[in-house]
């Protein structure tokens, strides 16, 4: 009679060869790096992170004042006037290497809360105003798309006939709608953003739910008792994630171009910080006889948002190579 024999390799081997949290982190993160287009868009995207990260600490110039006396024309000397202006200057004297530096912290690094709120007003909050619209759409649109896509039934058909309804009106519209009802601000205009972004999310997120609950490892959640909540947000949202991060950077690149777009109206973030739309819509009124100050922050809000959707497309490319 033959014995079985047992596994020779000690349980300290078996447990280190398994890939700790950090390893497995850097393998999801080293997938980009497989793709081409992947590696060009983070790097596009890192570029600009730094330049951010950067003005924190120093801008060349002071980026709200003019390096110009109004009255002669001349450089003031307080300001280095032989110092070189790399990219020029706009209509007003101001350089404009400066101000896209400066721009670039409101839309990735910083929120600025509202100066009349009481102990907090005129502070700043961490990360930027396009990625913290983009993480309330996620959020909003993650908990409809859920709650629509597992349940079903009435609830499926309330979420999504409004959903369906916000998004049959044009996103410049409902912009403005927020804009006009609620004023200006950083905060409003993540408000904007997250209820133009969230119809979105839950489609997807829907369309995820649908098929994810259908798996043998729902059934057995369901049959241990687990509670609805408990299936939507632990058992599907985390096999929901690799999609939802890829539309995740589209959207940070949409919820860019839109405050570019406001700023442009004159309806986007308030000064004093600049932000590149309403660099564009300052500049064009001089693009005659001074071009490069609209193309500078034109160029910016091109390159930022084509890198982030350069590093969603080589994300997607390696994700869906990998689950193959």
């Amino acid at each position: 009679m033959a014995v079985a024999q047992g596994s020779t390799t000690p349980p300290s081997a078996e447990a280190s060869d398994r890939p700790n949290r950090w390893q497995a982190m850097w393998n999801s993160i080293s997938l980009v790096f497989d793709s081409r287009v992947g590696t060009t868009g983070l790097i596009l995207v890192l570029f600009w992170f730094v330049i951010a990260f950067v003005s924190l600490f120093w801008t060349p110039y002071n980026p709200n004042e003019s390096l110009f006396d109004v009255e002669t024309g001349l450089p003031k000397q307080n300001l280095a006037p032989n110092a070189e202006n790399w990219l020029g200057t706009d209509h007003l004297g101001r350089d404009i290497m400066s101000r896209l530096m400066e721009g670039t912290q409101v839309v990735l690094l910083k929120t600025r809360l509202p100066t009349d709120w009481p102990v907090v007003g005129g502070w700043s909050l961490p990360i930027g105003v396009a990625i913290w619209g983009v993480i309330g759409s996620l959020v909003l649109g993650a908990f409809l798309g859920l709650n629509a896509g597992y349940r079903g039934g009435w609830w499926d058909q309330v979420t999504m006939q409004f959903l369906d309804a916000m998004i049959a009106f044009p996103v410049i519209i409902l912009y403005l709608v927020v804009i006009a009802a609620l004023g200006r601000g950083d905060l409003i205009v993540i408000l904007a953003i997250t209820m133009t972004g969230a119809p979105g999310v839950a489609r997807l997120v829907r369309s995820l739910a649908l098929d994810i609950k259908t798996r043998d490892y729902i059934r057995a959640a369901e049959t241990r008792g687990e509670s609805a909540w408990y299936i939507m947000f632990v058992e599907i949202l985390p096999n929901a994630r690799g999609p939802l991060l890829v539309d995740a950077m589209l959207r940070v690149g949409y919820a860019i171009f839109a405050i570019a777009t406001l700023g442009f109206l004159g309806l986007g973030l308030p000064p004093p910080d600049p932000d590149w739309g309403s660099m564009v819509a300052e500049a064009r009124k001089n693009i005659f006889s001074n071009q490069w100050a609209v193309v500078w922050p034109a160029v910016s809000i091109a390159s930022l948002v084509i890198g982030l959707n350069l590093f969603a497309d080589g994300l997607r490319e390696e994700l869906t190579r990998y689950q193959q």
